[in-house]
Formats: structure tokens, C-alpha cells, sequence
């Protein structure tokens, strides 16, 4: 039975299938290191971090135009669509060092946007990230070229990368601005590195929502100042496996997270590079003890969607029966 979820965090970057790889690449004269879907696919199992770093680039430096960042946004709400998703928002990293303008890219994933909706009846919504390690100029400037997009689905900003080496204190200022801006802050905070990252996104960065969050369990103040907050963690079971993050699914922290009273949905993170979807993303979930109307419940609460689409969505969940096997 496919039933309706709700995913609030998923790299857009980390969706792209050897598929879609292969065609983008073609049109843009982009030599890759294998020829076929299979070959692809091969270099895309997983390994280490290094490894997940060379196919970030390798599928990244393929995307150039427009239409290709349209594409793959369309590409993975269909897919997502397909397994019963109803609302995404979706990260990117706008590459200020890689010579693709920023307009380019926003209004590209802009217009996929529209088309999802039309096409495949998904909302998405948008967060781009500032990859930690930039300056704080190319940091306002993520902060600029999102606002410019507020009324084309841009709502939020995230905060990404080497978590452990760049703790969120030091882009307080670039999400000042974000917040007088209109957008959401919604860093990543509490996978790479523990509670004091946790803390200094809630703290410095005011955090709307966080991304992963799961070693908040590792300090019962923390969990309590979440919980009492209502602050809704986007988990990534099985992504949180494939980086090591934790050592295996029967010992990720999620029971303990919902056992506190934790709000925790459910994505995929990078679906075709850990070799996940949302079904199994779900499923795994529901191995833990999350049923997947509290998932969709808790992404219902941390969607940064306008009051209009909250409604719609409610009203979806509303109206399923959750009576599920």
C-alpha cells in the first residue's frame, strides 16, 4: 500500500540516476567515466565519504544549464511521486565557485517547481544551502540570490557540509540576514558532530527546523529544550548508515528520539547515491518503531509551506487511512 509522505529534506544534487546522469552529460558535452546505466552505476556504490565526495562532483559538474536543474527536480518528484510523496522541499547548493551563475540555477529549479506540481501533483519547495567553508561574502550571497526567488518557492535557508570543521556560529550573520529576508532557517546540525553543533544552530542560527539532529539524544537537556520547542528533526535512516553516522539501522537513534517526544520525519537525503528511496527510507522507519502517520504528521508541522498548502496537506492525511499492515 502505498501511503502519503511527506519529505523535507533531500539534496537535489544526491537524486540524479545514472539515467538522467547520462542525458544531461550528452547535452552538455560533459565527459563522464562510463558509457552506460550499469557502468554508472557501479561508480555509484557507496564506499566511504571520499567516495560519496568524487560522485558529488562528477554528477554536479554535469549541470550547467537551466533546463538540467530543471530536470532533475522534475525527475525526482516524479520518482518521489511515485512512492506516494506528496510535499518536498528540496536542497541545493548554489555553486558560487563552479562558474554557473546563480540565476541560472534558481530560476531552473524554479520552473521545476511549477512543472512537478502540473506535472506529477508533488509541491516542492526550496532551501539552498550554504556549504560550510565559504566566505561570509559568498554566504550573503547565497542569502541575496535566494531571497530574489521568495516568490518562486524559495522559503528557507540551509546550512551543509563539513559539519565537525565549521560549527554553525560562524554564519550567525548570513542568517540574520536570511531571517530578515523572509526565509526559514534550516541548518544541518547533529550528524557529523554532537550536541554543541545541535545547540549552535538553535541558539545562533535560530533554527526553524534541523536537519538530521539525531545526537541531540547524546544530552537530556538538549531533547528536552527540542521537545518542549516542537523543533521537527529531519531523519535520514538510511543515509545516517551509509555515512557512518551511526553504526548500523538497529542501532540508530530514533527509538530514543520518538521515546522523548521528539517530532522526527523521514527523508531520503541523497536517494541515488546511498541507494535509497522513500519507500525504504520509510520502511526503515517503521523498523524503529515510527509509524508513518507520525512521520507525516511531524513533516506536516516542519513544512515551511504557506497556510494554504499546510491545509491541503492536512487534509490528506486527514482523509487516509492509516490502517496500515
Amino acid at each position: 500500500m502505498t501511503f502519503p509522505k511527506i519529505e523535507l529534506h533531500v539534496h537535489l544534487e544526491g537524486t540524479i540516476r545514472p539515467k538522467t546522469l547520462l542525458e544531461i552529460a550528452g547535452r552538455n558535452g560533459y565527459a563522464l567515466p562510463a558509457e552506460t546505466e550499469d557502468e554508472l552505476g557501479g561508480l555509484y556504490d557507496f564506499e566511504d565519504f571520499a567516495h560519496f565526495i568524487d560522485v558529488w562532483m562528477l554528477t554536479t559538474g554535469a549541470l550547467r544549464q537551466e533546463e538540467d536543474f530543471r530536470q532533475i527536480l522534475v525527475d525526482y518528484s516524479g520518482e518521489a511521486a511515485s512512492h506516494g510523496a506528496v510535499y518536498l522541499e528540496a536542497i541545493f547548493a548554489p555553486m558560487l565557485r563552479r562558474g554557473v551563475d546563480c540565476d541560472v540555477m534558481f530560476s531552473g529549479y524554479c520552473d521545476g517547481v511549477q512543472e512537478a506540481r502540473e506535472l506529477h501533483g508533488v509541491e516542492v519547495r526550496l532551501t539552498p544551502d550554504i556549504p560550510r567553508g565559504y566566505t561570509d561574502e559568498e554566504a550573503e550571497a547565497t542569502v541575496r540570490a535566494a531571497s530574489r526567488y521568495r516568490d518562486r518557492g524559495v522559503v528557507g535557508l540551509g546550512l551543509g557540509g563539513l559539519e565537525a570543521e565549521y560549527p554553525p556560529e560562524l554564519y550567525e550573520q548570513a542568517f540574520e540576514l536570511a531571517r530578515a529576508e523572509g526565509l526559514a532557517s534550516v541548518p544541518h546540525a547533529g550528524e557529523a558532530a554532537g550536541p554543541a553543533s545541535v545547540r549552535g544552530a538553535l541558539e545562533a542560527l535560530r533554527a526553524d527546523r534541523l536537519r538530521h539532529g539525531i545526537r541531540a539524544v547524546e544530552d537530556a537537556g538538549l531533547m528536552r529544550e527540542i521537545v518542549d520547542r516542537r523543533v521537527v528533526l529531519d531523519v535520514c535512516p538510511i543515509s545516517n548508515v551509509r555515512t557512518r553516522a551511526v553504526p548500523s539501522l538497529e542501532e540508530h537513534p530514533l527509538p530514543r528520539l520518538v521515546a522523548a517526544g521528539a517530532l522526527c520525519s523521514i527523508s531520503t537525503d541523497d536517494p541515488a547515491m546511498f541507494d535509497t528511496d522513500l519507500s525504504r527510507d520509510y520502511e526503515a522507519a517503521a523498523q524503529l518503531g515510527l509509524h508513518p502517520r507520525q512521520a507525516y504528521t511531524a513533516g506536516l508541522e516542519g513544512a515551511l509551506c504557506d497556510d494554504a498548502t499546510k491545509n491541503r496537506l492536512k487534509e490528506i492525511g486527514d482523509s487516509f487511512d492509516w490502517q496500515i499492515p
